[in-house]
């Protein structure tokens, strides 16, 4: 089952990357994430770990598989009969805004059953990551002074 989440946010592409891109400190600014941390260090790169606990969830760990800097991200969690790639974009916008869209695909015998009862929480957690992002993104966007 395929999942997706995008969002406009008014606050220049490299600083949302920044933000999104810090993955640890995502429980800062999404509920939808309770924890968030590397087991092989905190950037991103390819072959790296991260533990995330999301409420009402077991703890998984999510290899990344691809790193575009500044513009994409995918990351992988395996357990048996499912597997789930989440993909992370953000795209320059006119006037230094930014695109930001999520993908998530679940797969697997079990993939798909998953998917169906988890899919109101996925959505609602898609969502609130979004949000979340815009908010941060632009609170520091205002913080740092006018863009252009």
């Amino acid at each position: 089952m395929f999942n997706e989440d995008s969002i406009e946010i008014d606050a220049p592409p490299q600083l949302v990357w920044d933000v999104f891109s810090d993955v640890e400190r995502w429980p800062e600014w999404t509920a939808s994430v309770t924890s968030l941390t590397g087991r092989d260090g905190s950037a991103l790169a390819v072959g790296r770990r991260f533990a995330i606990k999301q409420p009402g969830l077991q703890k998984l760990t999510w290899k990344v598989t691809e790193v575009d800097p500044g513009t994409s991200w995918t990351w992988v969690c395996r357990s048996p009969g499912v597997a789930v790639t989440a993909r992370h974009y953000v795209t320059a916008l006119p006037d230094g805004r930014t695109l930001v869209r999520q993908e998530l695909d679940q797969r697997g015998i079990l993939g798909a059953l998953v998917a169906q009862l988890t899919v109101t929480r996925t959505k609602r957690f898609l969502a609130m990551e979004a949000q979340g992002l815009k908010a941060r993104s632009e609170q520091l966007s205002r913080a740092d002074g006018p863009h252009a």
